[in-house]
């Protein structure tokens, strides 16, 4: 088997870990679990890991917790559990302290946000994120806000006033724009505001639409006009963004459609794990060795999928989470 370095963008684990969801009976903690991400497995599985930690939540919750009330709770979680854990895990902000927990032998966290909402959308609470260590931030989730439209809700609606000035506000602290999720219009705005500052922005956590025609996925496009802001775009296993039949071999069209694009440096790791049901054979995160096996069985050269499993998140974090 080979050995596998993971930067994997994006997954709910921390929610699920609390359990709000009752149709996911996995809730626990980091070290140990039932559902898609434990530290145990990870650490057993990756020579070296990074892992952005989503803080989510939403309107209507049934433990009658406002967003910004779910944003406290996850985010005490996370402390609590960084501190039961240190042994394996530490939090980091910059790529600097990510490397230097994993030659430690550690997880290296990085902490983000799906759902502006979380912080009210407001200013004063995106910049105590960011103190509080966020270094990536989704503007939306799939209910529209006063920053923008989503994929599910609000679909025609770009970027408000409001919304612009929060994206400038992330640009300047160095937390990376996440569009996944983000409606067309909002997509393009942000495109707009990324090329403008000359920074990268990022999907996350989205497929490639050419392939499965699903809305949460990038169109050609857009996939182009994230490139040229020099973002990624992280792989994202849901089974609905894959196609009618998912497997393996669908979800290597997917990342070789965007490489046929000729933007191999673009394509990155965000597996939705914890959010999604997963591809079938992909049953939690340590499988993504599968995928790496499966891509070089298919005569891509080694360091391309080393690439994609790693160094291209790990790039644009570099870049843009400098402090």
């Amino acid at each position: 088997m080979v050995s596998i370095s993971l930067f994997d963008g994006h997954c709910d684990t921390l929610y699920r870990s609390l359990n709000r969801d009752p149709s996911h009976n996995n809730g626990g903690h980091l070290r140990t679990n039932t559902g898609h991400v434990d530290l145990t497995r990870g650490h057993e599985a990756f020579e070296a890991w990074v892992q952005f930690f989503a803080i989510f939540g939403a309107k209507g919750e049934a433990s009658g917790l406002t967003c910004l009330e779910q944003y406290e709770e996850q985010y005490a979680f996370f402390q609590r559990e960084l501190e039961e854990n240190r042994d394996l895990m530490g939090q980091c902000r910059t790529m600097a302290e990510a490397r230097a927990l994993n030659q430690e032998g550690k997880i290296a966290a990085f902490l983000s946000i799906e759902g502006a909402d979380l912080l009210d959308c407001r200013l004063d609470k995106l910049e105590e994120a960011w103190r509080r260590g966020v270094r990536m931030i989704n503007l939306t989730w799939n209910f529209e806000n006063v920053l923008s439209g989503t994929n599910d809700e609000g679909a025609d609606h770009g970027l408000t006033q409001q919304g612009r000035a929060f994206v400038r506000r992330m640009q300047e602290l160095g937390i990376l724009v996440d569009v996944s999720h983000l409606s067309d219009p909002g997509f393009w705005d942000v495109a707009e505001l990324a090329q403008e500052a000359g920074i990268p922005f990022v999907a996350s956590h989205s497929n490639a639409r050419a392939v499965c025609p699903h809305k949460r996925n990038l169109t050609d496009e857009q996939f182009s006009a994230l490139v040229r802001c020099g973002g990624v775009a992280g792989f994202n296993f849901c089974d609905q963004f894959i196609g009618e039949k998912p497997d393996l071999e669908l979800v290597s069209a997917h990342i070789e459609h965007f490489w046929g694009l000729g933007r191999e440096k673009n394509v990155a790791m965000g597996g939705d794990w914890d959010g999604c049901t997963p591809c079938p054979g992909i049953n939690d995160i340590t499988q993504v060795s599968k995928l790496y096996e499966l891509l070089l069985r298919r005569n891509h050269q080694e360091t391309l999928v080393r690439d994609l499993f790693f160094h291209n998140f790990e790039r644009v974090v570099n870049e843009v989470c400098a402090m």
